[in-house]
Order: structure tokens, then sequence, then C-alpha cells
């Protein structure tokens, strides 16, 4: 499922896996007793380079070079709770299809995405709708996604500067804290990004913060399977803290990475089948 998450409005969500770079070079204890504090936090610390690395990990979880997924979303709001299963393929960061299995009522209610254009398929009514400009900031499915986190294309390892977040702990454990500021011309809404990622970029918890430095939302990652040779959390909960009690939860039932996926599938003829 190839969510990516651009930042306007409302919550954005994450699910993409990418290439197998590793954590060498993160964790550099001091050795001898002629080390001082001061080098030894210096030798602790993770270059620009790891870091990036890890960014490109967290930006591709999930993903591979195609995809096809069986996911549950869970949604829970003041005014209602639902859920649905749907399946989903992908090719790369540029093209998507989530198809709703259940429940009957919206079976066949499909969604595409081709670069950056966005298509809604209605079965009901026999209609296939492009989604315009203006609507982007809608909630995709009634969730706490818009259409906009669907065809983001922003990446935290190129249209965000990055360094270690002041809390993070880098010598002695297996994870960090990385905060991400938007550039200037990157458009989003955020002050800045706390992503917090294991050995082997394996994201754990992505936190957004406004310019007042107020936590907006958070993803939650967790149940973490190897798929091949790739780590993936197989749950991700979405919580948007300026509504208390309600939650988006996304559960990968079925994850295949890197099988054979026809380009026809993404085709606004293949939406409507």
């Amino acid at each position: 499922m190839s969510f990516r998450f651009k930042s306007r409005r409302a919550p954005k969500a994450l699910l993409q896996a990418g290439t197998t770079l590793v954590f060498l070079g993160l964790i550099a204890l001091p050795t001898g007793n002629a080390a001082t504090p001061q080098s030894a936090e210096k030798k602790a610390a993770p270059n620009s380079e790891t870091l990036k690395a890890l960014l490109n990990q967290v930006d591709d979880n999930g993903r591979g070079q195609s995809s096809r997924s069986v996911i549950e979303m869970k949604v829970k709001t003041k005014r209602y709770q639902r859920s649905m299963k749907m399946e989903a393929w992908s090719k790369g960061s540029e093209h998507s299809l989530i198809r709703i299995l259940e429940p009957k009522k919206d079976r066949g209610l499909s969604t595409l995405k081709v670069q950056k254009n966005l298509w809604n398929y209605l079965p009901n009514t026999d209609r296939t709708m492009r989604v315009p400009s203006a609507m982007m900031s809608g909630a995709w499915m009634g969730s706490h996604f818009t259409n906009d986190d669907v065809v983001r294309e922003t990446r935290f390892s190129d249209d965000y500067t990055y360094a270690l977040a002041p809390e993070s702990k880098a010598a002695g454990s297996d994870t960090l804290t990385i905060r991400c500021t938007p550039k200037p011309r990157t458009p989003v809404v955020w002050g800045y990004v706390d992503v917090h990622v294991r050995k082997g970029g394996v994201p754990l918890e992505v936190r957004f913060y406004s310019e007042k430095k107020v936590k907006v939302r958070s993803f939650t990652y967790s149940e973490i399977k190897k798929i091949g040779d790739q780590e993936v959390p197989m749950k991700m909960v979405v919580t948007p803290h300026d509504k208390p009690g309600e939650e988006t939860v996304l559960i990968f039932h079925e994850l295949e990475l890197n099988i054979p996926v026809e380009d026809s599938l993404f085709s606004l003829q293949a939406l409507r089948e």
C-alpha cells in the first residue's frame, strides 16, 4: 500500500519498505581511559549520511519495487466506528490501486493513484471521479487519512533538513530519534517532525509538531515482521492529538514485496473492474 504523507491539515500515513541499508557507524562507544566525555559524544553521533540512509528506509518502508497487500482499517471517531478490509497494489512510488473488499455495501469502491493524480470509482453509481485539488484535504474513506496523503510526494530525506533530536540516545541504544525540519519550499504545515527509528531503519513512531511546537498527530508502528529481507511493521496507529479518543488503525494481514505487477493494473479501466 503506497501511502505517503504530504502534510496539509490532517494525519498522514505511511507504509513503504525499501533498500537494506544498515546501521553501520551509528553507535560508537568510547574505548580506553583517555577518551573524554566530549570526544565520546562526538564518536557516538551518527553522521549526516547515516541519518539520510535511515530516513530513506523510513520513507520506503513496506513498499519495495512493487507490492500487494490485504489490509484491515479500523476508524474510531466521536460520531462513529467502522471497519473496512481492502486489497492494495503498488509499483514504485508513482502507482497504486486500492480496492475495498468489505463491508459488502462498499465492495468495489476503489482509489487509483498515478503520479500526482487521484481517482475514485463509485460502483453504486458506476462513476469514476477525479479528485480535484479543492478536495485533497478531505477524509479518505472516513478515516484520519486525507486524499492528500495518498498522493504525497515529499520525502523526509529530500525535503527536510535533519539532525538528532535533543532527547535522542545514540550510544548504547538500538534506537534514535531524528528531528526533521521542512525546507522553506516544502509544501507542509509542520514546524518539525520527530522520527523514532530502530536499527535497520524500521520506524517505531513518527510525531508531527506545529510551528508552535504542539504535537498534532503521531503514527505508532508495531508487530514487526520479516518479509523477505525487510523488517516491516504490520500495524500502524494514527492518533490525531487534537481529537482525543479518535484513531485510525491499519493492520496488514497479507504483504508481498517485489512481485510481478502489470502496468495495466493502474488504469481507469482496471479501476472499474
